[in-house]
């Protein structure tokens, strides 16, 4: 986990990197983008019915990095700012916008998820 310094994080973000776990990611979520946890809530039931279908532990460890992921983009107030943008951007009539908006909010969530394996 990062843990900020004096006066902030260094790297400019609002929390530090919680871990992969229920209460953590929880708290993190309700700090940076608290309108986003009905759909957690929602999606962690959905994880655990389908790990009971299932019998793996497997969707719920998916939850887990999916909403870590979540969090670390929206504890960055610059790069969340960017994916909603290019989120919204992908809507456009015109391609090349289209194209640079996918491109962007790719490059986004594959850095994430970089960051949240580790690195």
């Amino acid at each position: 986990m990062t843990m900020p310094y004096a006066g902030g994080n260094r790297d400019g973000a609002l929390i530090p990197q919680p871990e992969l776990k229920l209460p953590a990611l929880r708290q993190a979520l309700a700090t940076v983008a608290p309108s986003r946890l009905p759909e957690f809530f929602e999606d962690l039931q959905k994880a655990f019915v389908r790990a009971g279908d299932e019998d793996s532990v497997v969707p719920i460890r998916m939850f887990y990095r999916q909403w870590g992921v979540v969090v670390e983009i929206e504890r960055h107030p610059e790069t969340a700012r960017r994916l909603h943008a290019a989120e919204q951007a992908i809507a456009s009539p015109d391609p090349d916008v289209r194209e640079r908006a996918i491109r962007e909010a790719g490059e986004i969530v594959r850095a994430a998820h970089r960051e949240v394996a580790g690195g």
